[in-house]
């Protein structure tokens, strides 16, 4: 975890209620795709994290700029979307252990609902460095939500889209897209996450389950410190015990979930 202050270098409206940040600053600490920054607001005791979504160091030293995606949810995320340029704020770096791309073999298959977009393209951008083409299903409610589905296919992603209400791309759920797949025969080494928790139960029963692909997924808790002290956002895991998902996740792998 490194501490430093940011400057804002944009504050963009990318769809309802998503919103794109870029801040300059030292993103040495951010380490892996996953891994989240937690932001301090004026006159709000608790600061905000917000996943990563992409990172772009600068040349000869720590200095870059890290993107971020949010969605507005209350007060503090409300007042972010007026947050001006050449805002300067403080900020956590490098929080979460984020996802193991190592363990992607050579099909990954991707899987994104809603605010749960973001952190997948960092590891998207990081397999496709790597010689890895991945497959990335996103899922939003309805065509007004959509957005960074032109980023990854600049990226080199296979994407597919669903909304539920049927406005854009497939109609239906994430898992919907998966089982269509499965029906044409084609397979995947291993998966990622990230989502609402009614679609990580159900990517966990037909992509883990029945699919029978490992992987792993990454949880939206709801944080205190956001690095480990409260153990406000513990969960219980498998074989027993506990783990903190600001600080061991929040990406867990599929077999130590306990749901």
């Amino acid at each position: 975890m490194k501490q430093g202050y940011f400057e804002l270098i944009e504050n963009t409206k990318l769809a309802e209620g998503m919103y794109r940040m870029r801040l300059k600053g030292d993103v040495s600490g951010i380490t892996a795709p996953g891994q989240f920054i937690n932001i301090k607001l004026d006159d709000h005791f608790l600061r905000r994290p917000i996943s990563v979504c992409n990172v772009e160091a600068g040349a000869g030293d720590a200095v870059g700029v890290v993107t971020i995606i949010y969605k507005v949810l209350g007060q503090g995320t409300e007042e972010m979307t007026q947050l001006e340029t050449g805002t300067k704020l403080d900020i956590l770096t490098g929080l979460g252990n984020g996802y193991d791309a190592e363990r992607s073999g050579d099909r990954p298959l991707l899987v994104g609902g809603g605010a749960g977009i973001p952190p997948l393209y960092l590891l998207a951008r990081q397999l496709i460095s790597s010689g890895i083409k991945p497959t990335i299903i996103l899922g939003y409610n309805k065509s007004e939500e959509i957005y960074y589905v032109e980023e990854f296919k600049a990226l080199g992603c296979d994407v597919i889209v669903t909304t539920v209400d049927g406005s854009q791309g497939q109609q239906g759920f994430v898992t919907d897209a998966f089982k269509d797949l499965q029906e044409k025969g084609i397979t995947f080494t291993y998966f990622y996450a990230c989502g609402p928790t009614s679609m990580l139960k159900a990517v966990y029963r037909d992509v883990y389950m029945r699919g029978g692909t490992d992987g792993e997924m990454s949880f939206e808790e709801r944080m205190g410190c956001g690095f480990g002290a409260c153990m406000g956002c513990s969960v219980l895991v498998r074989p027993g015990g506990y783990k903190r998902i600001c600080k061991e996740g929040p990406v867990l792998k599929v077999e130590e979930i306990h749901w």
